[in-house]
């Protein structure tokens, strides 16, 4: 007898159903311990021992399911889940869990109909709404996605992941205003422990507003909390750009190709700055460096208009027309390279250019003010 059977008293053996009961109760929180260690090889181990001893047992299968879903694996995961979905119908986590795989798989409409499920019984779980309207919001079902963050608000005031989805509904949809609205009322419900995020989208609205002074602040606040932020970087350079002050969007672009040196788009940005700033030499060694890269037709845009700014029409000219040979909706190169016909006193092949553009089926209020002007003889500038 053990210490504590002292009185000699007979104690019932454990029944087979109890033990059963007792080692997967054992093994299950054995399992989710593992699993929220991140410790996934012995987490499907004691879920597997689970079911060994309980043909498809919920709190395996699910916690199998969970174990593949946080490995990427959510073929497998989705595959656990069904089968506890079949067994256990309406089971929670399994529900939530294979709504989440499809939502990765990116098969947004197959998730929206599983949370759905849900809904029916429980219309108001605002971790679900939010979730389905995220994915509506991926599905650009406007409509839908905007009264579910809405209906979310008016049960919990100021819930961030509604006020967040909203704003980025509005942006996706390019209506900024109203994304600047829910982004910035985010900031002033929680002003000390802001998302950099948040800042950096409130940035983004001034960006595309183009109210570049007002998005300075933000992407500046940004970058004192991370000083290597790409889209704060990116942010504060082109707000510069924006506000003409290129010598200024120099410094933000050099900091990114510090961290980046092949960003092709950066280079190209920072040659433009340089060029605009008249510094060609520079500009010439950063589009040449994202030329070899790869070809970009921007690089190759900044190349031919240092030979322009230098005079040098017909090198120009050249550049641009080859350029229009791969690029013929482009309507930018159309007016360069008339202005470069222009400076080579060739009022005629200027006119010619700016029509073959109408010609390719191509719309432009710019090319057909230009056109306007050289056939009537009006001052250009």
């Amino acid at each position: 007898m053990g210490e504590d059977n002292q009185a000699g008293i007979d104690l019932p053996e454990p029944q087979p159903e109890e033990s059963a009961t007792n080692e997967i109760s054992e093994l299950s929180k054995k399992g989710y311990s593992l699993l929220k260690e991140n410790k996934m090889d012995a987490a499907i181990d004691a879920f597997k021992k689970i079911l060994a001893i309980e043909d498809n047992n919920n709190y395996a299968l699910v916690g199998l399911g969970d174990s593949e879903r946080k490995r990427g694996h959510f073929k497998d995961a989705i595959d656990y889940y069904s089968r506890c979905l079949s067994f256990h119908p309406g089971n929670n986590y399994a529900l939530f869990g294979l709504a989440d795989c499809y939502k990765a798989l990116n098969q947004y409409h197959k998730a929206i109909e599983i949370w759905e499920q849900y809904l029916v019984h429980d219309d108001r779980n605002i971790t679900v709404l939010t979730r389905v309207a995220d994915a509506y919001r991926k599905i650009r079902d406007f409509k839908k996605s905007k009264q579910l963050y809405l209906k979310v608000l008016e049960m919990e005031e100021n819930n961030a992941y509604a006020l967040i989805g909203l704003g980025h509904l509005h942006y996706d949809f390019k209506e900024y205003k109203d994304a600047l609205y829910y982004w910035t009322k985010m900031l002033d419900v929680n002003p000390s422990n802001v998302d950099i995020r948040v800042l950096t989208s409130i940035g983004n609205c001034h960006r595309k507003l183009k109210t570049f002074e007002r998005g300075l602040p933000y992407f500046e606040r940004a970058l004192e909390m991370d000083p290597k932020n790409f889209y704060a970087l990116f942010g504060m350079a082109d707000c510069y750009r924006g506000i003409n002050q290129q010598f200024r969007s120099v410094e933000y672009w050099n900091r990114i190709l510090e961290m980046d040196p092949n960003n092709k788009v950066i280079l190209t940005r920072a040659g433009d700055a340089y060029r605009n700033t008249g510094d060609y030499k520079t500009a010439t060694e950063y589009y040449n460096r994202a030329m070899d890269i790869d070809f970009d037709i921007y690089a190759a845009l900044g190349l031919a208009l240092i030979c322009k700014g230098e005079g040098k029409y017909e090198e120009a000219a050249e550049r641009l027309s080859r350029l229009i040979r791969d690029d013929q909706k482009n309507f930018r190169l159309y007016i360069d390279l008339a202005d470069c016909y222009i400076k080579l006193s060739q009022r005629q092949k200027a006119i010619e250019v700016l029509q073959s553009f109408s010609r390719q089926g191509g719309h432009s209020q710019a090319i057909s003010d230009m056109l306007d002007r050289l056939q009537n003889n009006k001052p250009l500038f």
